[in-house]
């Protein structure tokens, strides 16, 4: 009998032990952020979209936090990326604009999110478009490694397009870069042959498909997943998705293009629909933190409200964007923030929120929203300083309307402030409370201000840069 009670307490001592080993490992949430590609402020209904309905979106906003006031590391693609990874100005790293299939890369120096959870026990995986270089394969399909890719920046698993010419030009040029996106499916450096299920898929099936696979594998493991998911929706070309979401979104009076735009962001909510459903059937929901953003502001179909400009210009409209956060174990829901966020806050906030000490070596330029997150007040505009922006100038504004002038290559905020320039010389000021559509230039209403901004800019502008080796 003495041997039973005895053998019986070691168990339940065991278990305990062993529930309590897990209960911390709960703690740090598993990450899912999921980045749309060319999203305007207002395409969501929980923004106001007049268009599209976006109903699993919309329960992420109802069941976790909306930020208002949320802004892209820039107004392309590219540099954004780079800020999201990495927490810091994509200027650090030389990168000016976006990547065209070119021999460019983020430096592999680069401190990344991924490789900072990863060394915090996070398995860590990239679903989708990539655009950071280091993309291209050989003759037999495997990735050419004379350049770093997804995983020489931390992710254990990968799945991607391969971003080379004459293939992404000719897909785009005939619209069919989403339909048969599958067959050009780069995953682990190998090419995804035709005999693999996922080689028919259209692309936004096959980035929300592998997600949800992903993590029915992650969940298994019982492990904290760091899930990196970056759609090509609603990015150019514009084609018709599968039904139902082409019938669901017809309407009278549009054009054709922005039928399939709508069908698009139609047809990326319901995989986010399917990723939601799926934490929610392995019961994970409750400890995973889901973020929602955009790399930059509206292209031509898109919906940015009254705010100016658009893809590929430094005013509110190509770089503010909808942010949307769930972590139910520790976010309450329904919560609205009009603070200021920016892309560069993605890692502090999700390394934190992961229970990862950043060392004090580690230079970043964004700051921890966790906090806010959880209901305490935002970082002040003396904590954060000035925030900057940088992008070489394309002339051509990517809307069916003319660029605003005068162009502007930089943009210096604090606070309520938001200086442009133009290779550092100021060329416009607004107070963006007052004037959030950037109606009335009060550049020479506030010289000493205007001044002051110039200087911290230039100062910034001639900071040393780290480019790829």
């Amino acid at each position: 009998m003495k041997h039973t009670f005895y053998r019986l307490t070691l168990i339940c001592i065991a278990f305990s032990t062993g529930w309590v080993e897990r209960a911390e490992a709960r703690e740090r949430p598993n990450i899912i952020l999921l980045l749309a590609d060319d999203l305007g402020y207002r395409d969501l209904s929980c923004f106001g979209s007049p268009a599209v309905e976006t109903p699993h979106l919309d329960r992420l906003a109802e069941d976790g936090m909306k930020f208002t006031r949320f802004y892209a590391g820039s107004a392309v693609c590219t540099p954004t990326r780079a800020s999201v990874l990495t927490g810091r100005y994509p200027l650090r790293f030389g990168i000016t604009k976006h990547f065209n299939d070119v021999d460019r890369w983020l430096p592999e120096s680069a401190t990344t999110v991924a490789e900072l959870l990863k060394g915090a026990g996070y398995n860590t995986a990239h679903v989708g478009k990539w655009h950071l270089g280091g993309l291209h394969v050989d003759d037999q399909g495997r990735r050419l490694d004379n350049q770093p890719g997804p995983r020489q920046h931390g992710f254990d698993f990968y799945q991607t397009q391969i971003e080379q010419q004459p293939v992404r030009g000719r897909m785009g040029r005939e619209r069919t870069l989403f339909r048969e996106g599958g067959t050009v499916l780069l995953r682990n450096d190998e090419r995804v042959g035709m005999k693999d299920s996922y080689y028919t898929k259209h692309l936004t099936d096959a980035n929300g498909d592998f997600a949800v696979e992903l993590i029915e594998k992650f969940a298994a493991k019982d492990e904290p997943f760091f899930l990196n998911v970056w759609w090509l929706v609603p990015h150019k070309p514009y084609e018709p998705a599968p039904e139902p979401h082409w019938s669901n979104t017809a309407a009278q009076g549009i054009s054709d293009d922005q039928h399939r735009f709508r069908s698009m962001v139609h047809h990326m909510d319901a995989k986010i629909g399917g990723i939601l459903d799926k934490l929610e059937e392995l019961q994970i929901a409750e400890n995973t933190l889901v973020l929602f953003t955009s790399d930059n502001g509206a292209a031509y179909e898109g919906f940015i409200g009254d705010l100016k400009g658009g893809k590929t210009d430094l005013h509110d409209g190509g770089l503010r964007v909808p942010m949307l956060v769930r972590w139910p174990a520790a976010i309450e829901s329904g919560a609205t923030s009009d603070a200021f966020g920016h892309t560069n806050d993605l890692l502090p906030t999700f390394c934190e929120a992961a229970q990862v000490d950043l060392s004090e070596d580690l230079p970043l330029d964004g700051v921890s929203l966790l906090p806010h997150m959880k209901g305490k007040p935002a970082p002040s505009d003396e904590e954060r300083g000035t925030v900057f922006w940088q992008l070489d100038l394309y002339r051509n504004l990517q809307r069916h309307y003319p660029k605003p002038k005068p162009y502007a290559t930089e943009v210096a905020m604090r606070g309520k402030w938001k200086l442009l320039a133009l290779k550092g010389q100021p060329v416009e000021l607004f107070d963006i409370e007052a004037d959030p559509n950037e109606r009335r230039n009060l550049l020479d209403d506030h010289p000493e201000r205007a001044a002051s901004m110039t200087a911290e800019l230039r100062d910034w502008l001639n900071a040393p840069r780290t480019t790829a080796e």
